[in-house]
């Protein structure tokens, strides 16, 4: 991660696309991100676990919470590299991972970043891409995930699902925005 004095000038995107091990590893590694920190949003239940998220009762999704400079990286081109490290027409599901905290979802803090889903969106649709069903939302709450979930694929390079579901992907959207990410 980066370090950045300037703390006051940076903004916030929080955004879940199945598993937030996958999305967390894409934007630690992404030019002009400062930190990014796994937990839940979007659902009833304050402070959940990630037990009770797992049953998929709590309405949360699993998430990750993007603090980024925009001096350096606009929150379209965070959008850009969202939708390119999911499957934003799969409803509750990424993959073998499914169930509604799987649920492609934007939790936006400005009306600014809800014009900039919504026109991102249409333009995917306009594309080809149908249907997207990732819910836009206003963000209300995070919750960070438990500390075992913070950097994963960063302790854990070697277990299977990091083996096989991440750095595929890594693979994938380095692919999509070239020399964005970092090693």
């Amino acid at each position: 991660m980066e370090q950045h004095n300037d703390a006051e000038r940076l903004e916030v995107a929080t955004l879940g696309g199945g598993c937030f091990w996958c999305l967390e590893a894409v934007f630690q590694r992404l030019e002009g991100v400062v930190d990014v920190v796994s937990g839940y949003a979007g659902g009833h239940v304050p402070h959940p676990t990630y037990e009770q998220v797992c049953t998929g009762t709590t309405g949360h999704a699993e998430v990750v919470q993007v603090r980024f400079d925009p001096r350096r990286i606009s929150y379209e081109e965070i959008l850009d590299v969202f939708f390119a490290a999911h499957d934003p027409t799969t409803p509750n599901r990424q993959g073998n991972d499914v169930g509604p905290q799987y649920r492609s979802i934007v939790l936006v803090h400005s009306p600014e970043q809800e014009a900039a889903v919504r026109r991102k969106i249409v333009a995917l649709e306009s594309a080809g891409v149908r249907p997207v069903v990732t819910d836009v939302v206003p963000f209300e709450a995070f919750y960070p995930a438990e500390p075992y979930h913070q950097r994963y694929f960063d302790r854990h390079p070697a277990q299977p699902y990091c083996r096989w579901v991440i750095a595929p992907k890594l693979a994938k959207v380095r692919q999509a925005v070239g020399d964005r990410l970092r090693p």
